[in-house]
């Protein structure tokens, strides 16, 4: 039998790029808006927001409506367990 790999395959290429790998790894313990990722990561809010979209289309993270603000927190425990190996 031969196993599709597409949904896996599609949460690492989402995963590939360390800015949103050290979103992820922020998010696991912590939801938080897009100011507190700014904060954190020290880059321009749109950049934040184009990496946050990325993952919340392939169901990585998922967003909550917290008043005016957007709160983010990690929705994919199978992204936890990638972020959790690589971080050591």
């Amino acid at each position: 039998m031969i196993v599709d790999y597409s949904r896996e395959s599609e949460l690492l290429k989402a995963l590939a790029h360390p800015v949103r790998l050290k979103i992820v790894e922020g998010l696991i313990n912590n939801e938080c808006n897009v100011n507190k990722i700014v904060a954190n990561l020290g880059l321009p809010q749109s950049t934040i927001s184009q990496h946050l979209s990325i993952l919340k289309s392939r169901g990585i993270v998922k967003a909550r409506k917290d008043g005016l603000r957007t709160c983010y927190k990690v929705a994919d425990p199978k992204a936890v367990e990638i972020v959790k190996i690589m971080g050591g």
